[in-house]
């Protein structure tokens, strides 16, 4: 029992090691009443203590002691976290904001996120993985962090690990809270109010009453509110050199001009009849410094017009009611409610606009720039429009989330049992409210004798407000829902006397039905949007039933074993709209064995080892082939596309259309994984811990690369196909993203932390230091099982990065009613994306790509809080205390974001926050 107070206790409540970031539970009574709970990654109801698993605890002091106002922005920073998806990446795609937790680097889909232990709804986007944004930040009592695979107890999606997130219950009274953030640059301000109220007691009154509800409101960040992101025309120093990175846009008012010739063996060529005209490219414009012998392209700093940080409601309420039947026997119903309003704006919309040949425009401003045997064998001619005075493209995207769930808890005969009904549904609507074109009236503009998109922003020819506010588009053009259903069932019991003490066994079986539907509104469908693709429609139901036994033996006093095992079976993916089942049904066991031992009081050893699986996504398994964008980056058109058909090449360097389709075939992704690792605590003020976990993983999903594709048309010929521009009608080069079963990929890396806490005459100091050291990072290059590659340190070619070392460090002085805390963020520097260069000194392209090193990035928050009373306590704060901006880096990946990453970076600056709760 010694290592159990000691150990176990104590350094649970304290939020041992990596994950939580802080000591959590120093001000906690340390003699609580011994109950039996179940705690993440394991369904035996047990004391609790240190276990075989590395389970991290976020306790609700923790989580205001950290300053954050998301459950996003909380999970994230986390050390152990890597390879998620943020809400700032709403900047040009249909995301709606959402944001994912990855554990480990190995990606959402791999991290199972659960609500008071049960499965949320997925959002549609994405298949499996949970949107933080779901989560009600105001219900949140604690979350824990199982950092090791749990597929043996939770099925599939669970092989990077699982977080759970407790919500509060049997709460009593009111409490208000409010709190206000400003950041000392301008732009991002934000707020939040809510309440807590709570109504009997579970085990006085029988019953229990509880509703918490929160109102969040984020203002923008315009990318020219700070410097690292005012511009896509970033000059810079590298090796004595001076350089130009061009991220610019050859979309301009004042529209350069594509000319494709009859003969297939003429290049295209591209350039600006304004320069041509006038000598030089209009106001505001560049010289485009990525041009080619067949282009003289213009280019605008269109990344200069987008949001850094969009704007954001959000309405969150969480409600519960328990009532105690008997000792034996309880009731309880949770509903989670959301919405989640976010308004994303990009650059005015870039449009592809015809050219009439023999038109007074065309014979003005093209004709005279071709020679005569050029005029005589013309095609087409195509202006690359943008249409500035229409704004820019503004994207709301509504996302309401409901979450249900009733059930029973009881014991009976020995067995601690939980039994649930949920429903969860996770529906948006995504809807332009700017910048976009109504196709009838713009083209009856654009086809008016008075229209030239060869002259800049407000000349005579320019639209007038009028067929401005005629001509954009506001409505919805598509709208998602994601419905999941599911029973489940889980006991648990001592069973015989063992060396130890008693055996303890857990079983349980569940059932699930996930239905997704995508649906695209009547304007996205029927031409009413000018130049616009209708989003994929689809209705795909899966069904899916699993069943597991997990069995704690402790063989000696100082050693226990667990062991589970589990059956999971998924059917196929019935697609209503097709009226067929696509793919086959799949079935898949797992297993996991782990082990704790105490050779003395003060040292644990634990390890284990198990498998894991992962279904694909419905959509990939069963999406049709549908339009989806453009390429990250611009390509010249590979040798091997030219000379299977030179026609439909793009001129110069340029970004090709691009298709997503799916995969019947795709079989369950499957992992092996190990952790070994230990907790010391030489003395009650000092706790050392650190686990080495290792995950490899086959048959994975994965798509051939943009950049890998481009590079070897040859080898992906099939990856290649024809797009036609709903606009003009003219055909390119476009490439199919398609999943298949051939990834793998081996990671591998060490959570650490140190504890140190002392009483002092003024107070108690505490001290922690934790984060996470990566060994290896390594997966084969998509569409290849033999051809390794990493991303460790350095860009890699799936756009983001591992890094070898994410720490935290903080420092906590409590001094009776006023308590200060101070954290330094740090993750070390890395090798960026090859970028092509414009040298200023040669005035010409690089000659070789050149690869930044970003430096290592640190930040400091501060946060003081003092307790007026027992019932009134006031936080503030400051983030970012050194105003420390993103580093420079020259990455692809984001095209409306250019020069920064906002994933890697604090992009708010320096923010002094202040939070306050009043009980009653």
């Amino acid at each position: 029992m010694m290592f159990q107070e000691k150990i176990g206790v104590r350094s649970v409540r304290l939020a041992l090691g990596l994950l939580a970031g802080f000591v959590a539970g120093h001000a906690l009574a340390q003699d609580a009443p011994i109950q039996r709970v179940e705690i993440t990654g394991s369904s035996i109801k047990r004391i609790v203590k240190e276990g075989a698993l590395p389970v991290q605890v976020v306790s609700k002091e923790v989580i205001a002691r950290s300053g954050a106002t998301t459950v996003a922005d909380l999970i994230q920073k986390l050390p152990a976290m890597q390879g998620f998806t943020i809400e700032a990446i709403a900047a040009g795609t249909n995301s709606g904001g959402r944001s994912t937790a990855s554990i480990h680097g190995l990606g959402g889909t791999y991290t199972l996120v659960l609500l008071n232990g049960r499965r949320m709804a997925p959002f549609q986007d994405s298949g499996s993985s949970v949107n933080l944004n779901s989560i009600p930040m105001s219900a949140v009592e604690r979350v824990e962090v199982l950092s090791d695979g749990a597929s043996a107890l939770y099925g599939a999606d669970a092989i990077a690990g699982v977080i759970n997130f407790i919500l509060k219950k049997n709460y009593r009274g009111l409490t208000l809270d409010a709190g206000v953030s400003v950041p000392t640059n301008p732009g991002g301000k934000s707020a939040n109010a809510g309440f807590t109220w709570g109504f009997g007691d579970l085990e006085t009154n029988r019953f229990n009453l509880l509703m918490t509800y929160r109102h969040d409101e984020q203002k923008p960040v315009k990318a020219t509110d700070r410097e690292f992101s005012k511009t896509s025309y970033i000059p810079l120093g590298h090796d004595g050199q001076s350089y130009i990175y061009d991220r610019t846009s050859t979309s301009g008012t004042a529209s350069n001009v594509n000319v494709a010739f009859k003969n297939p063996k003429t290049d295209q060529i591209g350039f600006n009849p304004y320069k041509k005209v006038n000598g030089a490219c209009p106001t505001g414009f560049f010289n485009y410094l990525s041009n080619t012998a067949t282009t003289e392209y213009c280019a605008v700093d269109s990344a200069s017009t987008v949001e850094t940080v969009p704007e954001s409601k959000r309405d969150t309420l969480f409600t519960s009611g328990r009532i105690k039947f008997s000792d034996n026997l309880t009731a309880f119903a949770d509903l989670a409610l959301g919405r989640f309003d976010l308004t994303a704006r990009i650059a005015a919309n870039p449009v592809s606009v015809a050219v009439p040949i023999g038109s007074p425009v065309y014979n003005q401003y093209v004709a005279p720039y071709l020679s005569a045997d050029q005029r005589a064998d013309v095609k087409t001619a195509t202006a690359t429009y943008r249409a500035t005075e229409f704004g820019t493209r503004d994207s709301q995207t509504i996302t309401d989330v409901g979450h249900f769930v009733m059930g029973l808890e009881a014991n009976f005969g020995g067995w601690d049992m939980n039994t649930g009904a949920t429903y969860s549904r996770y529906q948006l609507d995504e809807r332009y409210t700017g910048g976009y074109l109504l196709n009838k009236e713009f083209r009856s503009l654009i086809g008016g004798a008075n229209f030239n998109p060869f002259l800049p922003a407000g000349s005579p020819t320019s639209p007038t407000a009028q067929q401005i506010n005629g001509s954009v588009f506001h409505g919805s053009i598509r709208e998602a829902y994601s419905v999941l259903r599911g029973l489940d069932l889980r006991a648990s019991r001592e069973l015989f006397n063992l060396p130890g003490g008693a055996s303890s066994i857990g079983l349980g079986i569940d059932g699930r039905e996930l239905h997704q539907v995508q649906t695209a509104t009547a304007a996205a469908k029927d031409g009413s949007i000018y130049g616009f693709t209708a989003p994929n429609q689809f209705d795909y139901t899966r069904d899916s039933a699993g069943a597991f036994a997990e069995m704690a033996l402790p063989l000696m006093k100082n050693l226990e074993v667990t062991t589970a095992i589990r059956y999971d079976r998924y059917s196929g993916v019935e697609d209503k709209r097709a009226k067929r089942t696509k793919g086959e049904s799949q079935s898949a066991s797992t297993y996991k064995i782990s082990a704790r031992y105490t050779p003395t009081t003060a040292l644990l050893l634990r390890g284990s080892y198990g498998t894991g699986f992962r279904v694909a996504d419905q959509n990939d398994i069963a999406n049709t082939l549908v339009s989806a964008g453009v390429t990250a980056a611009p390509y010249a058109c590979p040798a091997d596309l030219v000379a299977i058909d030179v026609t439909l090449c793009r001129p110069g360097v340029n970004q090709y259309n691009s298709y997503n389709g799916g995969n019947e075939k795709l079989r369950p992704e499957e992992s092996k994984q190990f952790t070994l690792g230990f907790r010391l605590e030489p003395s009650s003020s000092v706790t050392f811990g650190a686990d080495l976990w290792d995950v490899k993983m086959t048959n994975q999903v994965s798509n051939v690369g943009e950049i890998q594709a481009f590079a070897n048309p040859a080898k992906y010929r099939q990856l290649f196909t024809e797009f036609a521009d709903p606009a003009t009608g003219i055909k390119t080069w476009a490439f199919i993203r398609a999943p298949i079963n051939i990834g793998k990929a081996h990671n591998r890396g060490i959570d650490w932390d140190l504890t140190v806490g002392e009483k002092y005459s003024f107070g108690k100091m505490t001290l922690n230091v934790n984060g996470t050291h990566m060994l290896k990072a390594s997966y084969t290059i998509p569409g290849s099982d033999t051809e390794w590659t990493d991303s460790m340190d350095k860009y890699g070619i799936d756009n983001q990065v591992t890094f070898r070392d994410i720490v935290k460090f903080g420092a906590t002085l409590e001094t009776g009613q006023m308590t200060n805390a101070l954290t330094l963020n740090y993750r070390n520097g890395y090798t960026d994306q090859a970028a092509s260069l414009y040298n200023v000194a040669t005035k010409a392209p690089a000659v070789s790509q050149i690869r930044l090193q970003v430096p290592s990035y640190s930040t400091v928050d501060y946060q003081g809080k003092f307790a007026i009373s027992k019932t009134w306590e006031v936080r503030g704060g400051i983030k970012n205390l050194m105003d420390k901006e993103p580093p420079l880096t020259l990455r692809t990946s984001s095209g409306h974001q250019v020069g920064y990453d906002a994933r890697y970076a604090d992009t708010m600056g320096r923010t002094v926050y202040l939070n306050t709760s009043y009980k009653f």
